[in-house]
């Protein structure tokens, strides 16, 4: 049988181009607002996979404007009452929801501080979308299973094609109107040789850097709600000052490169790790030693790093069946959540 999660993931290319389609004229707004504004800095307000999409978004926006771009905690409003001088910033929240009474209450924080405020939300109306000053519809269409996919790559296509508007880079207009046929080769990657190992293991790194980091996080936290197997993610570069320590003989890492500045880093601190035994996964052959896994060139370093999310999350639904779970209702967890 066919879990929803897995017939979610193969609906992410149908997804991006739906929004695509649908959204451009929300998403041209966007970016015309955003230029007009011309923010001096850039907030987000997220949780969980919705902040891994805004983390992703963070790198973009400051790889391709220059602008600093900073995660605000909701517990600044919704617990602290805190006001915050945002004159200058534009705030991006990001939710698949957009019911959480923390996220909400952060944006209109953002909001009465002066940012012009932008949500990237999958269901409109609701409390998230009214309180943005623009609000996109992400288009992902119903997201059933509890571990978000299709709604996650969905935040950050929607975030990408705002930014290619909003900085008139005609590259990344490109590279995000391609996505749908890179996403659907992505699809048709196989990442199963990491099944069987991850099988019986009991914990493992995720590494990247960049953009390519945020893409690691999220791997690392769908581990943990599909499979209950403890991954962490870590900056190739920071991974060195402690957490290397524990990686002993056999110990798994998975290497997200996409090809860009970050990938010959990422291979060489990788390529290391082979040296300590452990078994060693990327998405590079630029390393010594690792199994290299299948990937996607996209022709942009921004949209090569979003597609390696993708065999990643077929192979995790895969992992979590031969681990014993059902993928489509993880233990202790639900499909929305709402906190104060």
């Amino acid at each position: 049988m066919t879990t929803m999660m897995r017939r979610e993931i193969d609906e992410i290319p149908q997804a991006v181009a739906r929004l695509l389609d649908a959204g451009k004229d929300d998403i041209s707004r966007a970016g015309r607002a955003l230029a007009a504004h011309d923010p001096a800095v850039v907030v987000t307000v997220a949780r969980g996979s919705s902040d891994h999409a805004a983390y992703f978004l963070k790198y973009a926006i400051e790889l391709e404007l220059g602008l600093p771009v900073a995660s605000l905690g909701p517990s600044l409003a919704s617990i602290y009452k805190a006001p915050l001088r945002l004159e200058r910033a534009a705030a991006f929240a990001v939710s698949q929801s957009g019911a959480s009474p923390d996220i909400v209450s952060m944006l209109e924080g953002a909001k009465a501080g002066g940012a012009l405020t932008l949500s990237l939300v999958n269901t409109t109306p609701s409390p998230l979308a009214d309180t943005a000053s623009i609000a996109l519809n992400i288009q992902a269409g119903p997201e059933i299973a509890v571990a978000a996919t299709k709604s996650y790559v969905n935040s950050i296509v929607a975030g990408l094609a705002v930014l290619s508007q909003w900085s008139g880079s005609d590259s990344l207009k490109k590279a995000v109107a391609a996505l749908p046929d890179q996403l659907d080769k992505a699809l048709a990657l196989d990442w199963s040789v990491l099944v069987e190992p991850l099988a019986r293991a009991e914990s493992l790194y995720m590494l990247g850097r960049g953009p390519a980091l945020a893409i690691a996080t999220e791997a690392a936290l769908k581990c943990k709600e599909t499979c209950e197997l403890h991954a962490e993610a870590y900056s190739s570069a920071e991974v060195l000052h402690g957490p290397v320590s524990l990686v002993a003989e056999s110990f798994p890492v998975i290497a997200f490169a996409a090809r860009d500045k970050a990938e010959a880093s990422i291979a060489e601190t990788a390529s290391g790790l082979v040296g300590k035994n452990a078994n060693v996964y990327m998405t590079s052959d630029k390393g010594r030693g690792a199994t290299i896994l299948p990937f996607v060139e996209t022709g942009h370093p921004l949209t090569d790093a979003l597609a390696l999310i993708v065999p990643y999350y077929g192979m995790v639904e895969m992992l979590s069946r031969a681990r014993g779970f059902d993928p489509d209702k993880p233990a202790a967890l639900k499909k929305v959540t709402e906190t104060r």
